[in-house]
C-alpha cells in the first residue's frame, strides 16, 4: 500500500468569514463549524499526508484570497488552491494576474463553480463560460468539474470541445450509489474519459452512498467503472474531508480507497495516491 498520500480535495471554512449556504442545520450539523488548518493537521495525523489541496466552497473570490493565504502560512501542508472566479468576467484574466502576485498565489492551481447547482443543464456550453474556461488554459489553472447527472452531457462537450483546458471530474460525477443503476453514469464516464483533458478524483463517494453501503465491497463497482475509464493514470485520491464527517473519519476514508485499489500494483497506487494530483495540478512540493 502506499505510503505517501497528497489528497487532491479537502476543504477549509470559517462561518464567520464565509457562511457556508449550502449546509443544512440540521442534516450537516456534524460539519456545521469552523474548520482550519490545525483541524486538518489533527485529522491526518495518523496518514502518511505529503500535502493536500484545498477546494473552494462558496462563490466567492474573497474565500479565494483567503485560502491562498492560509495556504502560504500552513507550511507546505497545503500545495495548491483551487479556487473560485467568475468565469463570465470581463477581467477575469487580470483577476488571476493579481492572485498570482499576491502571497502564495503560485499556489493557484485551479478554479471551481458550484455548476451542480445552476438550474441550467447547459451551464458549461454557454459562450461567456467558455471563454472563461479558455482563460483558464492560458494562465496554466485547472477547472474542477462539480457537477450531476443533468450537467454531465454538457461536461462531455466542453472537455472535447477546449482540448487546451484540463479538467478533473469532482466526486466522479456523484454516481448514483443509492438507487444502484450504474448503466447511464458508467456510459457517461465513458464519454467523458475519451477526452485526455480530463481526469476524475475519487472522492466524495461515502457521503453519495446511503448508510450501511459505505463499505469498500460496496463501492467496488464505481471504482471499478473509474478505473477502466480513467485508469490508474487519470485517477486520483480526495478524502472531500470534512464533508467526509457526515459519513466517516479521514482515515476511514483513507482505508477504504486503500481497499478499493488494492489490486493495482505498488506504482499505480502511488499515482493514485499522490503522483497523478502532483502532475495534474502542477504541485510543487
Amino acid at each position: 500500500m502506499t505510503s505517501v498520500i497528497v489528497d487532491a480535495h479537502q476543504h477549509l471554512w470559517e462561518m464567520a468569514e464565509h457562511p457556508q449556504t449550502w449546509m443544512n442545520p440540521d442534516t450537516d450539523a456534524a460539519i456545521n463549524r469552523d474548520f482550519v488548518v490545525d483541524d486538518l493537521r489533527a485529522a491526518t495525523a495518523s496518514v502518511g499526508l505529503a500535502a493536500t489541496v484545498v477546494v473552494q466552497s462558496v462563490n466567492d473570490p474573497d474565500e479565494t484570497t483567503h485560502l491562498l493565504a492560509r495556504a502560504e502560512a500552513a507550511s507546505g501542508l497545503i500545495a495548491g488552491v483551487v479556487g473560485w472566479a467568475d468565469l463570465t468576467a470581463s477581467d477575469l484574466d487580470d483577476q488571476l494576474s493579481r492572485w498570482r502576485a499576491e502571497p502564495g498565489g503560485h499556489r493557484l492551481v485551479g478554479l471551481r463553480h458550484l455548476v451542480q447547482n445552476e438550474p441550467d443543464g447547459g451551464w458549461l456550453d454557454r459562450p461567456d463560460v467558455r471563454r472563461g474556461l479558455r482563460c483558464l488554459a492560458r494562465h496554466n489553472v485547472a477547472f474542477d468539474l462539480l457537477v450531476n447527472d443533468m450537467h454531465l452531457p454538457a461536461a462531455v462537450r466542453v472537455a472535447s470541445e477546449l482540448p487546451e483546458t484540463r479538467f478533473v471530474l469532482d466526486h466522479l460525477g456523484k454516481p448514483p450509489l443509492r438507487s444502484g443503476d450504474l448503466t447511464v453514469w458508467t456510459a457517461q464516464m465513458r464519454e467523458l474519459a475519451g477526452s485526455p483533458n480530463v481526469w476524475a478524483k475519487l472522492s466524495g463517494l461515502v457521503t453519495e452512498a446511503a448508510p450501511g453501503q459505505r463499505s469498500a465491497a460496496l463501492l467496488r463497482p464505481v471504482a471499478d467503472v473509474a478505473l477502466d475509464t480513467f485508469g490508474p493514470g487519470r485517477l486520483m485520491f480526495g478524502s472531500d474531508w470534512p464533508v467526509c464527517l457526515l459519513a466517516t473519519d479521514y482515515t476511514t476514508v483513507v482505508s477504504i480507497a486503500q481497499q478499493l485499489l488494492v489490486t493495482l500494483s505498488e506504482p499505480d497506487q502511488q499515482r493514485v495516491f499522490a503522483d497523478n494530483a502532483i502532475e495534474f495540478y502542477r504541485l510543487h512540493l
